[in-house]
């Protein structure tokens, strides 16, 4: 912990490497928060991408009485929300559509690699209906329960992050989790 207060004083007295190796310490965590959002790994790259200009040129307002990991999530969430804002203004394609080809229509097909392709299947419709039922939860709900179960925050670090009570938190994991369960069981019934 001493080590990361030491790398950001240092960064934001310009100091290019170290922010380089706040980067490289934070990276993996900050991506996968990312992609647990986005479900798409070039709007995760992008996500990622955005947070760490973000933090870079925001840096010297970072005060260090806070996680510099918590800081830099309570960003990605916020760079996500916006992002979320944008996509409703843009249209978006569903992998699912048929490509119109000179032949007529054609659907996208994807290489199975693994060797049990039953057991694959399973767990690809299973992590699909979880990631739709995700996707339709409201972004409070979404954002905690991504924080909570795939990034594995505390509640205390998770209302840090979001900028709640810490009873909030809880009633909006709680209710995520419900309705969750719920629209997957829908979906897979």
């Amino acid at each position: 912990m001493d080590r990361i207060r030491e790398l950001v004083k240092k960064a934001q007295h310009n100091d290019l490497g170290a922010f380089e190796e706040l980067v490289s310490l934070y990276k993996d965590r900050i991506y996968g928060q990312c992609y647990q959002l986005t479900n798409n790994t070039a709007d995760a790259q992008d996500l990622a991408q955005e947070v760490f200009i973000r933090a870079y040129t925001g840096l010297a307002s970072f005060r260090n009485e806070a996680d510099f990991g918590t800081w830099l999530h309570r960003i990605a969430v916020n760079q996500w929300i916006n992002f979320q804002r944008k996509q409703r203004r843009n249209n978006v394609v569903s992998l699912d559509t048929p490509i119109q080809t000179s032949e007529g229509e054609m659907m996208r097909e994807v290489a199975v690699t693994a060797e049990d392709p039953q057991e694959i299947y399973e767990q690809m419709e299973l992590q699909g209906f979880v990631r739709k039922a995700l996707g339709q939860l409201s972004s409070e709900h979404r954002t905690v329960l991504v924080l909570r179960e795939l990034q594995g925050y505390s509640y205390d670090e998770i209302a840090s992050v979001v900028g709640c009570t810490l009873g909030t938190v809880k009633s909006r994991i709680n209710r995520a989790r419900q309705a969750l369960k719920e629209m997957v069981s829908a979906l897979s019934g």
